[in-house]
């Protein structure tokens, strides 16, 4: 039976409408995406099999087109559908940082809206790779990039290109991260050395080093929080 022969008040599309987006099912958001299913084989059915193949929604973040067209009845046009989507929730992320309309700085008070900015922007990455955020005074965000992209478990980081991209955004303040794609978030030494090094040669142009995130798919570690070198309590 097709999702048009659904009763209506069962038909996800509708229900989105009606109830808002949280009160679908992964399969049932990513039904509303592919629109249509196969024959004998409605779009919710293609989404479960889709979710089943790759573990959960969060793993689309990271397909390739080669295993997505793997799955009978996908394609490149729906991939870069996908693939624009995941985009646009990263480019929501970053506006809702640089447009805050609140009035306390969203900063270390609430450090948690960089934890999920860095995350979506680089905690579902096969390989390792380095996110700077540059901050005003008031630590909001003027601009972000991802400066280093490396190997499974290292990235090469230079401090002069950190502080190059502060100094050209006028930033008074940075902040870093990086992700381990093992999920695994404890800082190594290397980490350590890294943060120390940043945070002396930020100094010497008066830019403070906000804090050093280290990132995953489901995991967070926060140099500040935890009072690692160089927030030693």
């Amino acid at each position: 039976m097709s999702i048009q022969q659904w009763p209506e008040h069962e038909r996800p599309r509708e229900r989105l409408i009606n109830q808002g987006a949280d009160s679908l099912s992964d399969a049932e958001l990513l039904a509303i995406f592919l629109r249509t299913g196969l024959p004998g084989k409605s779009a919710v059915d293609l989404a479960r099999d889709i979710i089943l193949k790759f573990g959960n929604l969060r793993a689309l973040n990271r397909i390739s087109l080669k295993d997505w067209n793997s799955v009978p009845g996908l394609g490149a046009a729906k991939y870069a559908q996908l693939q624009a989507c995941l985009e646009m929730a990263r480019r929501c992320l970053g506006d809702e940082l640089r447009h805050e309309a609140r009035d306390e700085p969203p900063a270390i008070s609430d450090p948690d809206r960089f934890v999920r900015f860095a995350r979506a922007q680089i905690g579902l990455s096969d390989v390792e790779q380095f996110l700077v955020l540059a901050l005003n005074n008031q630590l909001r965000m003027v601009a972000h990039k991802v400066l280093f992209t490396g190997t499974v478990n290292k990235t090469a980081v230079f401090p002069r290109e950190v502080l190059r991209f502060a100094i050209e955004h006028q930033a008074s303040r940075i902040m870093v991260a990086h992700n381990h794609p093992s999920n695994l978030c404890t800082p190594s030494a290397a980490d350590d050395q890294l943060t120390l090094t940043l945070n002396s040669a930020l100094a010497l142009v008066d830019i403070e080093l906000v804090d050093h995130l280290v990132v995953g798919q489901t995991t967070a570690y926060s140099y500040r929080q935890q009072g690692r070198a160089p927030y030693q309590r």
